[in-house]
């Protein structure tokens, strides 16, 4: 619920900015704005995911994981929906996103911010090494096994009741 909220009165700040942007320098001007944030945006967007993707497949031919460059992507992707939306604050956001001195600020920013998805949680017995990512020895891999089933007998609750097969009649 506070994402939804925080959207709405994003779109709404971006709508009144517009309006009284539009009201002080007249339709034509206003438009003429959009519309050039517009093609800039779609020429940094253009330049940009050319640049990473290249540094994507340099990565991939190394043996790496590209993780920094998916997230750059996926930076270039919401900065070039928020310049394809009508509106300066959108803009705004989404230069910020494209230009790699605040993309990184922006990340570190975000970084830091505690975000928690109720109800899932994540492990994976896989480590960052010198070569990439590498399985960790054998005595930790059986260990990590080990934890991982005593977390999940500690939540299971035993269900009772009667198993119909699908050509059984129903009662």
């Amino acid at each position: 619920m506070p994402i939804l909220l925080a959207f709405t009165l994003f779109a709404l700040l971006d709508f009144v900015i517009l309006f009284s942007v539009g009201a002080k320098i007249g339709l034509l001007a206003t438009l003429a704005l959009i519309l050039a944030t517009g093609f800039i945006g779609l020429y940094l967007v253009r330049r940009e995911g050319v640049a990473t993707f290249q540094r994507a497949q340099q990565r991939l031919a190394q043996g790496e994981i590209p993780s920094d460059e998916l997230m750059t992507g996926a930076a270039l992707i919401f900065g070039g929906a928020l310049l394809m939306a009508p509106g300066f604050l959108s803009d705004a956001l989404g230069f910020l996103c494209l230009l790699p001195t605040s993309r990184r600020a922006l990340g570190k920013l975000l970084s830091r911010l505690p975000f928690q998805i109720q109800g899932y949680s994540m492990s994976s017995r896989y480590q960052r090494g010198a070569d990439g990512w590498e399985s960790p020895s054998n005595k930790h891999a059986e260990s990590f096994e080990d934890q991982r089933a005593d977390k999940d007998h500690e939540n299971v609750s035993t269900l009772e009741g009667d198993f119909i097969s699908k050509d059984e009649p129903r009662r």
